[in-house]
């Protein structure tokens, strides 16, 4: 089964509670970068950055970050070379991220998004494949590049 990450601030703290008593129910092996408790007063990027970098060097194959809209851990992980973090609050992002952009993380915020829905669009996230080749490897391509300083657009 697939070893994934997850992490959270406080704002995403209580849905990862019930999302890691679900993934591994289903069998994933989790790897949990924290918070272990609830403080008002953390801070996404010292549980996001180190989730990001492990899924970046494939200690992890996909990742869940977590904080109270899903935006900060997105923009956190995204700063990790070799991480693709993508919000989804709907279905069709949660695979179509994977299937198109080869996204490795998925944000979620814990302040809007429902358990149920959280876990379906995990489900689709971890269930997706990377289509690859073409314009889609074409794309990656172009923003490996932007990201190393050798091409500008």
């Amino acid at each position: 089964m697939m070893r994934i990450g997850i992490a959270a601030d406080h704002g995403g703290w209580e849905l990862k509670k019930e999302l890691l008593t679900s993934l591994k129910i289903e069998g994933y092996e989790i790897k949990d970068f924290g918070a272990d408790v609830y403080d008002k007063d953390d801070d996404y990027p010292d549980f996001v950055l180190p989730l990001a970098r492990a899924v970046a060097d494939g200690t992890v194959e996909r990742g869940i970050a977590l904080c109270g809209s899903g935006i900060g851990a997105c923009i956190a992980a995204n700063k990790v070379d070799g991480a693709r973090a993508g919000m989804a609050h709907e279905i069709f992002s949660a695979h179509q991220g994977v299937e198109d952009d080869n996204m490795n993380i998925i944000c979620l915020g814990g302040r809007v998004v429902a358990l149920h829905l959280a876990r379906e669009l995990i489900s689709a996230f971890l269930n997706a494949k990377f289509r690859g080749g073409g314009r889609f490897q074409r794309r990656l391509d172009k923003i490996d590049k932007l990201a190393n300083g050798k091409a500008q657009l």
